[in-house]
């Protein structure tokens, strides 16, 4: 049964740092690439960073590009997003899941961490 776990998120003020986790399980973790999404209150579910198996490529959205910082442990079958220069747009429930490119293959979406950017 494929199963992740994110966690790390919390209230941080603009200009702060986040750093999730997400532990998977139930398949290859190292031959999949792995991916982060967030869902805004009132929008649509985003595409924010993804990381191949081997970690020799990384994909980012440009609206955290420079900022968000994607990688694994192939060994712990995690995959980990730093995010540095928070702002109040980054406020979302993050997920991550499987990708293929920068599409999620998974079709469920649990309960995320959330992240909130607020003074």
């Amino acid at each position: 049964q494929v199963q992740f776990v994110e966690s790390g998120g919390g209230l941080v003020q603009p200009g702060g740092s986040l750093r999730l986790s997400c532990t998977a399980s139930g398949f290859t973790f190292s031959s999949t690439g792995m991916g982060w999404f967030r869902q805004a209150p009132g929008k649509e579910r985003e595409f924010v960073a993804r990381i191949n198996g081997r970690s020799s490529s990384t994909t980012y959205a440009e609206s955290v590009k420079g900022r968000f910082t994607i990688s694994r442990d192939n060994a712990k079958n995690t995959v980990n997003l730093q995010m540095n220069s928070l702002n109040p747009e980054d406020t979302a429930v993050y997920y991550c899941r499987r990708v293929l490119g920068t599409l999620p293959i998974d079709d469920f979406w649990g309960q995320g961490t959330q992240v909130t950017v607020s003074s």
